[in-house]
């Protein structure tokens, strides 16, 4: 049964021509960029799905559409397979599910590749002795060379970077603080899995003082002169370290303004975010 080229209606997921016969397609959502979005959720047979895709994206094909997204819950992986042989490939997967995708038109593809990055934070706590809070690892590239480092993380899923900086401070050390500043970031590629990088080196206020390291990833936690910090041959011999040490002593010598977090609303996102700005200046002009 072929689909009609003039429109008709939709009635659940069967598509009806004048009223006679009836094609069954994958149920879809429009999404905002002129494709559709296929959720499934249902156990269902690969060949009963095999037909059904077939039927649809000739349908979606008349319809004008672009991109085809099927996103599939780990409990439907036996459909996989169908998919790719339609034209699927892999877009991305996250631990409960699989999202594929397909392009209609003859035209280059603009469908947009998966997460490019990763958000890292590196946290500077300084107290009013000048002494600033370091940890040794025990993993990963730090781990067995004695370098006491800042402590560093990722940014999770829906987390600001003044929530992951202040977050990952108190994990790993115990101490609570209070986000003063972004002092700078660094854009590196080829890291984890072939993805770049976006570190953000912040300034933080401590807000207690006793050390309760972490057992499970931190060896030692120290509160340690600045100077001593500065000092360690490993942070004199990489660039992007002593550049973070020369911004954290212009900073206590109130030379430098960061960047802090400011709420801001938008038009596309229904929750507040932050805009990093420097407050100090651009108070300055108002």
């Amino acid at each position: 049964m072929s689909v009609s080229a003039s429109p008709a209606p939709l009635l659940g997921d069967q598509l009806c021509e004048n009223g006679y016969e009836c094609v069954k397609i994958l149920p879809a959502t429009n999404d905002a960029h002129g494709g559709v979005i296929v959720d499934l959720k249902e156990a269902m047979d690969s060949e009963v799905f095999a037909t059904l895709l077939r039927s649809s994206l000739l349908h979606w094909k008349k319809q004008g559409k672009d991109g085809v997204w099927i996103k599939l819950p780990i409990e439907l992986v036996n459909l996989v397979e169908t998919a790719v042989k339609e034209g699927f490939w892999y877009h991305h997967a996250e631990p409960n599910y699989l999202m594929l995708v397909y392009w209609i038109p003859k035209t280059g593809c603009t469908i947009p590749p998966n997460a490019s990055h990763c958000v890292g934070v590196g946290a500077i706590v300084l107290n009013d002795k000048k002494e600033v809070l370091v940890v040794q690892e025990k993993r990963g590239g730090f781990h067995g060379i004695g370098v006491w480092k800042i402590p560093t993380g990722v940014v999770d899923a829906g987390e600001e970077i003044f929530e992951a900086a202040i977050r990952e401070v108190k994990e790993e050390t115990g101490i609570d603080t209070e986000f003063t500043e972004v002092l700078a970031f660094r854009h590196t590629h080829n890291s984890f899995f072939g993805k770049s990088d976006l570190s953000f080196v912040c300034m933080l206020r401590p807000l207690s003082f006793d050390i309760k390291k972490q057992d499970l990833e931190i060896e030692a936690a120290q509160w340690m002169p600045f100077e001593e910090f500065a000092e360690q041959p490993f942070n004199q011999m990489h660039e992007p370290f002593k550049y973070m040490i020369e911004l954290c002593m212009a900073k206590v010598e109130n030379v430098y303004d960061g960047f802090s977090p400011r709420p801001v609303s938008s038009y596309f996102v229904e929750e507040l975010n932050c805009l990093y700005l420097n407050g100090h200046d651009l108070d300055k002009t108002s």
